[in-house]
């Protein structure tokens, strides 16, 4: 088609083989948009298409993706918001027409497996690094394994005795991501030597992080989870030998960061003297 639908918050292109969505950047676009920059759909991703009246006078075009397809949306798992769905563009009514035009254009290119679940990712996740701060740790994920640290101030006794985790790709075989915006929200990793006992709750949990208010936001946690899912169904397809690795060595920077938020404790009278030579003897260690 090669044309362009300029909707609020994000703008369609139209190509040969796929759409290629544009969102804003602006105050008033969702900060899920802004963290998402653009993504292109193939039209196999596609499932069907929709054309529904909005609110206060607008018309939304819905390209509804298959399950299996887009990695984001199987880790939202249908928590998203629709003011936050990357898949609806809205238009001003008075756009009704051309927008239908286009809905029919892209419902006559949906392939004969649109009613089927995807047995691959056909939309890539958001790029590497991903990172951000939890309510009791920070989450990193270069690609090839996903690391907690938690935080004195936030995490739990069972994670500190736990300590510091790092779980390769090829260790897990998927992620449960409960929204921030809702009660008790998490991040959890799901591991492939997992018992079948009950899951811990996520504050005691070291395979997962907990969310708060201000901490974990949609935008930051849930790209970050879809990375990790994209990364483990490709481990799962074609195995990739471990990186080679000092064992037990951390990043200094790291190190140095933590022995800095532990003197910070130790000066506000959070931790004792004992505690703080122990643990700062602890991290050195790790160097």
């Amino acid at each position: 088609m090669g044309d362009v639908l300029a909707g609020i918050h994000a703008t369609w292109e139209f190509e040969s083989d796929s759409v290629l969505i544009r969102f804003e950047r602006g105050i008033r676009a969702p900060k899920l948009f802004q963290a998402l920059r653009e993504r292109r759909i193939p039209h196999e991703a596609l499932e069907s298409v929709t054309l529904t009246q909005g609110k206060r006078g607008t018309v939304v075009l819905h390209a509804v993706p298959r399950p299996g397809a887009d990695p984001l949306m199987e880790a939202a798992a249908g928590q998203l918001k629709d003011g936050c769905d990357p898949y609806r563009l809205v238009l001003p009514a008075e756009r009704e027409t051309l927008a239908e035009y286009y809905a029919d254009e892209l419902r006559a290119l949906l392939g004969r497996d649109a009613a089927e679940p995807s047995e691959r990712y056909l939309v890539a996740a958001p790029e590497l690094p991903q990172n951000f701060k939890a309510y009791d740790g920070r989450a990193s994920f270069d690609g090839r394994q996903v690391s907690f640290r938690w935080f004195w101030t936030g995490a739990s006794s069972a994670k500190w005795k736990a300590g510091d985790q790092t779980f390769p790709v090829a260790s897990l075989c998927g992620v449960e991501w409960r929204s921030p915006e809702v009660f008790d929200g998490y991040l959890r990793l799901l591991r492939r030597a997992a018992d079948d006992s009950a899951p811990l709750q996520a504050d005691q949990d070291p395979a997962a992080v907990v969310f708060g208010l201000g901490y974990g936001p949609v935008h930051e946690s849930l790209p970050f989870a879809a990375a990790v899912l994209q990364a483990v169904r490709g481990a799962a397809a074609v195995p990739v030998p471990a990186p080679r690795t000092a064992p037990g060595l951390r990043d200094p920077a790291d190190i140095a960061e933590r022995i800095r938020h532990l003197g910070e404790l130790h000066q506000a009278g959070l931790v004792t003297d004992a505690e703080f030579t122990a643990k700062k003897t602890e991290l050195l260690a790790q160097l």
